[in-house]
């Protein structure tokens, strides 16, 4: 009852935020330039409002690929399957698609090589039970990990939207998910990508179905002066190269927005 609650709340608090969207020219400009099909997101965190390019994909749901590592990482170490980010984890010793996954790692490396094989394993030390009521209280997208524990954000059922991940990364950013500010501090922590006088920039990157063609996504926020933007992006991936895309578009989106 208690889990549906606060889903309930979760929606209810979405859908307003949905409301205030605000369309850009500018961002829908630097799509149609770089040829690509996809959405941005930029959530204002102190006034609740949303600006952004292509208002209807944005808030439709799919994959997301290794931005999940953000909430394993979470229930990982709320869960005790890890005890710190720097307890190193096994890749499992099989040949991988790319050779610096193959390679035993904690999730601060881990995180930043997006290595898949040490993210399953620590899925699996999680536990499906544990996963899916975890996973249930961050309240991640549609929730849904189905019966394989470490797929299940790399093919599915789970999915989420843009908005949906600009949300939680607010809650992320503004500690206010229901795990220990301690765990909240250390996933934030591996997750800074770069900072400079009065502003830091967090990040994950996604590519469902890598390396073949997909969805890619970049999320994350920034913090600057005593403003809290997180933001949201994904586009479809159809070769390899575009796979760049997405943090050159993303990177482009919040300047334009004058977010960095």
């Amino acid at each position: 009852m208690k889990k549906l609650l606060v889903a309930l709340i979760f929606s209810i608090g979405l859908s307003a935020c949905a409301s205030g969207w605000k369309e850009s020219a500018e961002i829908e400009g630097l799509f149609r330039d770089a040829e690509a099909t996809g959405t941005f997101v930029l959530l204002d965190a102190g006034t609740g409002k949303l600006t952004g390019y292509n208002r209807s994909r944005a808030k439709t749901r799919f994959v997301p690929a290794s931005t999940f590592k953000i909430p394993n990482s979470l229930i990982g170490l709320s869960a005790g399957a890890v005890k710190s980010v720097d307890e190193v984890l096994p890749y499992g010793g099989q040949t991988q698609v790319i050779k610096a996954w193959e390679m035993d790692m904690g999730l601060r490396e881990a995180i930043t090589m997006s290595n898949v094989p040490v993210y399953q394993e620590l899925a699996r030390r999680i536990g499906v039970d544990s996963m899916r009521d975890n996973l249930a209280n961050l309240n991640f997208g549609n929730n849904d990990i189905g019966a394989r524990v470490d797929r299940f954000w790399l093919d599915g059922p789970l999915q989420i939207s843009a908005i949906e991940q600009a949300s939680f990364l607010s809650r992320l950013a503004r500690n206010q998910l229901p795990v220990s500010a301690e765990v909240q501090s250390a996933v934030r922590e591996i997750v800074l990508l770069e900072q400079g006088e009065g502003w830091r920039l967090y990040g994950k990157t996604g590519w469902e179905n890598a390396p073949e063609p997909g969805v890619g996504w970049w999320v994350g926020w920034v913090e600057k002066e005593d403003n809290l933007f997180p933001f949201a992006m994904n586009m479809d991936i159809h070769q390899a190269s575009d796979a760049g895309k997405r943090v050159e578009l993303g990177m482009a989106s919040l300047k334009a927005l004058g977010v960095l």
